[in-house]
């Protein structure tokens, strides 16, 4: 039988003293049991006055714009304008050679004036007829082929006549103008080139200023808009109670300008789901551009309060959006919230959190639910 000796009896003892009073028996066990609590940055939930907002994407649209073609054949004589130049109603564009449309209208005026001779022979003739025909010694016939005559006479006036206004229009379109005010293209044709109504376009131009940017909404934005603003969707356009609409730009930058809806269409597309709306900037620098895509939101007039958190303290698993909330006791909570619209840092959070419950913003990746943690007050927003 083996003997036992003083320094193995003592381990015995220890065992058993652990064993019964429930302490941890190793080394690392007890160390992690007296550790300190993590320390974690801590961020209370806060109100703050908010302006409610729907944001789309849209597209810039010009008012007007047009491919200038050539309205009559011929050869093009001058082109008065530069690529890309902004020009006004009236201004001459092109020059398309006109001594063909001249010559034609000289002789449709030789024309008329052959039609007037006629009328004014067909006049006397039955001017004499019809005397002929009060002295008894003229047929009514006579008179009466006298008088349809003098018609005939007439309608050739009136034909001749018609015929110099065409004249005179062709002649007017080899003066091509630009029909409003605006900025053309690139030029598509050279001197001397042969154009006509079937011919490629001489050039584009577009009015850029005002601009529209047309944008379409969801059947469920379409009701959040209509919810929100306190409209309906016929007044959301030329309106007082219509939103305001603001521009992102391309390079983010937001336009300093603000749109108003001036067109919402009168049903929504089946085929989308969506409705198109339109809404019209002054667009003085000519910053919007003819088919640019631009980031646009809508806000509502006055400010509602709403529950904000720093978005540093939002995780995310298979369930959805959670934070993880230290209670009065420094113990950690998880908790699952629905948040809303994001404001640089800063979240909304519509359902899951109470005004004043603080959350982890730093070191969560040290705690989990339910350990005591040493908490602090994080200096960023929310706390």
């Amino acid at each position: 039988m083996t003997s036992t000796g003083p320094s193995m009896r003592l381990t015995i003892l220890l065992a058993a003293f652990f064993m019964a009073t429930g302490l941890p028996t190793s080394g690392p066990a007890l160390a992690q049991e007296t550790a300190a609590a993590p320390k974690v940055s801590i961020a209370a939930a806060y109100s703050d006055e908010l302006i409610d907002q729907v944001a789309f994407i849209g597209r810039g649209e010009a008012i007007n714009k047009v491919d200038i073609v050539a309205r009559v054949s011929g050869f093009v004589e001058e082109i008065l304008v530069e690529d890309g130049q902004e020009v006004v109603a009236g201004d001459v564009l092109f020059k398309i050679e006109a001594d063909t449309y001249e010559a034609t209208l000289a002789a449709r005026q030789a024309d008329k004036a052959q039609a007037q001779a006629n009328l004014s022979l067909a006049e006397i003739e039955l001017s004499r007829k019809a005397e002929l025909f009060r002295r008894g010694s003229g047929t009514e016939e006579d008179r009466d082929i006298a008088r349809a005559n003098r018609e005939v006479a007439q309608a050739q006036v009136n034909l001749a006549e018609a015929a110099i206004q065409l004249a005179k229009l062709d002649l007017s379109y080899t003066t091509v103008r630009a029909p409003f005010d605006g900025r053309v293209g690139r030029t598509s044709v050279s001197p001397g080139e042969l154009v006509g109504p079937n011919s490629s376009p001489l050039i584009n131009l577009l009015r850029t200023a005002p601009i529209y940017v047309e944008f379409s909404l969801t059947e469920k934005q379409l009701m959040t808009v209509i919810e929100s603003f306190d409209t309906t969707v016929g007044e959301v356009a030329n309106n007082p109670k219509a939103p305001d609409v603001f521009v992102t730009l391309p390079n983010g930058t937001e336009l300093e300008e603000i749109g108003r809806v001036v067109f919402a269409d009168n049903r929504i597309d089946p085929r989308t789901g969506t409705i198109t709306l339109r809404a019209k900037f002054a667009n003085s620098r000519g910053l919007i551009v003819d088919g640019s895509f631009l980031n646009l939101r809508i806000e509502a007039t006055e400010a509602h309060e709403v529950l904000m958190i720093p978005l540093a303290a939002v995780q995310r698993d298979q369930r959805g959006d959670f934070v993880l909330v230290v209670g009065s006791q420094q113990t950690v909570e998880q908790r699952y919230v629905t948040l809303g619209r994001q404001v640089e840092t800063t979240v909304v959070v519509e359902d899951g959190l109470r005004e004043g419950e603080t959350m982890i913003v730093e070191g969560l990746q040290r705690v989990r639910p339910g350990v005591t943690v040493d908490a602090v007050l994080s200096g960023i927003a929310g706390e």
